[in-house]
């Protein structure tokens, strides 16, 4: 069964896509960018982004019954490869050993957006 767990709390967008699905135990996340609540776009430095990102994705799946510590698999956008280093520490803040698999796409997001990220994640006890 497809469920859409979509909630009051949730960062939306205007574009046509649902911030999470889920299907059984599963959550799919959509890419999640530095947004305010209403999906507006909130430009920052390469780190503000980062952690307003990943801050975005972890209301997501709290909302939806999970966390990031349930995460099995992340792909991330970095628009500029130089970033690469900082990217990497920042990740380790959010994500603890063993990582979840991972996916890191450089050169690839329009100039008003440093970094997004979307993932897979599973809901404990379902």
């Amino acid at each position: 069964m497809i469920d859409y767990p979509l909630t009051e709390g949730m960062p939306t967008s205007n574009r046509p896509f649902s911030p999470v699905v889920r299907v059984g135990n599963m959550l799919f996340v959509s890419g999640q960018a530095s947004v305010d609540a209403e999906g507006t776009i909130v430009p920052d430095t390469f780190e503000g982004e980062v952690r307003r990102s990943i801050e975005n994705l972890a209301k997501i799946l709290e909302e939806a019954g999970s966390g990031l510590e349930w995460v099995v698999q992340t792909r991330n956008y970095v628009r500029d490869p130089e970033n690469g280093a900082a990217f990497n520490e920042l990740y380790k803040e959010y994500f603890k050993p063993p990582y979840p698999a991972r996916t890191t796409i450089s050169r690839c997001l329009p100039d008003t957006l440093h970094y997004e990220i979307d993932c897979i994640a599973v809901v404990p006890d379902a």
